[in-house]
């Protein structure tokens, strides 16, 4: 398995075969993927790129990142695992919580 990077701040103007003409300068490309809107399809504005090797992977990031592509600088960095947040699930688990929003009230 390859190493994914993580590409920000795309123009909404990027697709898939644009972002992976982008990288393969650096190594093997296994995959791109401009993330979009599953209403609209339109793009979120980022996306991944899967390289075949790490070494390739940071050459990518080194020479992309801070990039402008079609008018906007993008962020490159490698990409977190999904179990690296330990909140995924929203539930703000390190916050101290609340008693209640009712606390004067008596029934």
């Amino acid at each position: 398995m390859g190493t994914k990077i993580f590409v920000g701040n795309l123009s909404f103007q990027v697709n898939d075969f644009e972002l992976t003409d982008l990288f393969k300068e650096y190594g093997d490309v296994v995959s791109a993927k401009v993330v979009t809107d599953r209403m609209t399809g339109r793009s979120r504005g980022f996306g991944f790129v899967e390289m075949g090797t790490e070494d390739g992977a940071q050459k990518a990031i080194d020479a992309i990142n801070g990039q402008e592509v079609k008018g906007r600088a993008i962020n490159v960095s490698l990409a977190r695992s999904q179990g690296d947040d330990n909140n995924r699930d929203g539930s703000f688990s390190d916050r101290p919580r609340r008693k209640s929003y009712n606390n004067n009230r008596n029934y």
